[in-house]
């Protein structure tokens, strides 16, 4: 069955943190990347070879909801879970944790482009089904 969620931990950093010691919004986005590149990683795939064949994945949309802050060296949690997927994009829901208690949910929409900034179908291995068989 193929993998379609993982978690990945995290140590918030000084230098991701406002004068407030919270955990400044841009590093989530960057946090994300992390979780999915491992997803793929996971699934077997390697991005930087896949980048190397001419495959690339754009973020189209992502969505964040700050529930509660992170703080500076909080061990976070980042689930990443990729949702059922096929043409040309493929959506992913995150969830961070810390001490099991939700700080923040997101969701992001990636584009399959060519070297080109074309669309094109995202590869085989990577479209998953709406009701995987097992």
């Amino acid at each position: 069955m193929k993998i379609t969620e993982l978690s990945v931990p995290v140590r918030v950093r000084y230098v991701e943190c406002d004068p407030m010691n919270v955990a400044h919004h841009s590093v989530y986005p960057v946090w994300f990347e992390m979780a999915r590149t491992e997803l793929l990683r996971q699934q077997g795939e390697v991005y930087r070879e896949m980048e190397a064949g001419g495959v690339l994945f754009v973020v189209a949309r992502m969505n964040v909801r700050y529930h509660r802050p992170a703080m500076y060296d909080d061990e976070l949690t980042i689930h990443v879970k990729a949702l059922p997927s096929a043409g040309v994009k493929i959506e992913h829901e995150y969830k961070v944790y810390r001490d099991g208690v939700t700080l923040t949910s997101a969701e992001t929409t990636l584009a399959c482009v060519d070297r080109d900034g074309k669309l094109r179908a995202i590869p085989a291995s990577l479209a998953i089904e709406s009701v995987e068989r097992g």
